[in-house]
């Protein structure tokens, strides 16, 4: 298992976007389905979205769907969070994880961590 390397955060106005990238050197992402997950200030971590390991699957929690994308690049072993229209309350820490889509998509594999990429929405 290999520390997955997230990308992409910063400090946006409300409605604006992001674009997160997720990447585990050494390891090949395209082999797994992969997870967003995400931890406010003062609250525990949670689920954003998933994607199966061929990408034909997506799973989204219901505060981002219609506004947030998962994606993968298998050629470049990558894995995307697209972040529309930002609100404050989307401020955490966003990391990947290695998921089993078709056992529980909502819940990382290994609790092995990034660092993750800090997203600030503004109001």
């Amino acid at each position: 298992q290999v520390q997955p390397v997230e990308s992409g955060g910063g400090l946006v106005q409300a409605g604006g976007s992001l674009r997160l990238s997720c990447e585990a050197p050494g390891r090949t992402i395209s082999s797994y389905s992969m997870g967003w997950f995400r931890q406010a200030p003062g609250k525990e971590r949670e689920f954003v979205a998933a994607i199966s390991y061929r990408g034909a699957n997506t799973d989204y929690a219901d505060s981002v769907k219609g506004r947030f994308t998962i994606s993968r690049d298998r050629a470049k072993n990558t894995l995307y969070l697209q972040m529309n229209s930002l609100r404050p309350e989307d401020t955490a820490v966003y990391y990947c994880n290695t998921i089993n889509y078709y056992s529980d998509p909502r819940r990382p594999l290994y609790d092995y961590w990034g660092q993750g990429t800090q997203v600030t929405v503004s109001s």
